[in-house]
């Protein structure tokens, strides 16, 4: 597999095309960012981080029947991935209201929420993401129906699997965002699951494991990550 060009650079990740048209490389970014860009900074070894948690968190929603892009890790802070036709959505799955969902509705901070919630934004820096309802992604043609149905179903269900392993590390999975792409007529989970896209806190303490330090200024942001990494990875924790 060679690297050729690149494809797409994002705010934290840079994803290239390879000599196989079905495999792409995904680099994750030492760059950080939070509130739509307008805070930025580059952290070393930030990248890494998030590389090696999204690479096992995608081997064990596969291990429990889940499947993902995901094919190999390459390097550090690099991964192999198969293409996916992307949906422009991003799917957020909450179990205790925090950030946008209380300042935006009647929750008080750490209100748990029983069934959990699945909100899906519009994935467009143009608009600046907007939250969707069912009747404006079928509007716009982003999913069908039975598309949507799928992709809701699929991110209740790894958020099954991924609270109870986190519970075992001592983590509450607070909310977490997935992104979903059509391949070979599956739905498929994609872009990654780390501690840019996750809300995470210590069970005991409550304290952030997750981006929030960096938004709010809670400590030192990579100290945050490598202990999140620690205990996320399998035979550290």
């Amino acid at each position: 597999m060679k690297q050729v060009n690149l494809l797409y650079a994002g705010k934290a990740k840079s994803v290239y095309r390879t000599d196989d048209p079905d495999v792409y490389i995904v680099k994750f970014r030492d760059d950080i960012t939070a509130f739509d860009g307008e805070k930025k900074d580059t952290l070393a070894g930030k990248g890494r981080y998030n590389a090696e948690v999204s690479a096992f968190l995608f081997e064990y929603l596969e291990e429990n029947g889940i499947e993902t892009h995901y094919i190999k890790t390459l390097e550090p802070a690099m991964i192999a991935v198969r293409r996916l036709t992307m949906f422009p959505l991003e799917v957020i799955v909450r179990n205790v209201a925090s950030g946008s969902l209380v300042h935006r509705y009647p929750f008080c901070e750490g209100d748990l929420l029983d069934p959990p919630v699945i909100v899906i934004d519009y994935k467009s820096d143009t608009h600046h993401d907007p939250m969707l309802n069912d009747d404006l992604i079928y509007a716009l043609k982003l999913a069908t129906p039975e598309e949507l149905d799928q992709i809701k179903a699929t991110a209740f269900a790894i958020n099954e699997v991924l609270r109870e392993y986190l519970d075992e590390r001592g983590i509450t999975l607070v909310d977490f965002k997935l992104e979903f792409g059509r391949r070979g007529g599956k739905i498929v989970v994609g872009d990654e699951i780390s501690m840019d896209s996750m809300r995470l806190r210590d069970k005991e303490t409550g304290a952030s494991l997750d981006k929030d330090v960096y938004r709010f200024g809670r400590g030192d942001v990579i100290e945050t990550y490598a202990g999140a990494a620690e205990r996320i990875l399998p035979g550290t924790g």
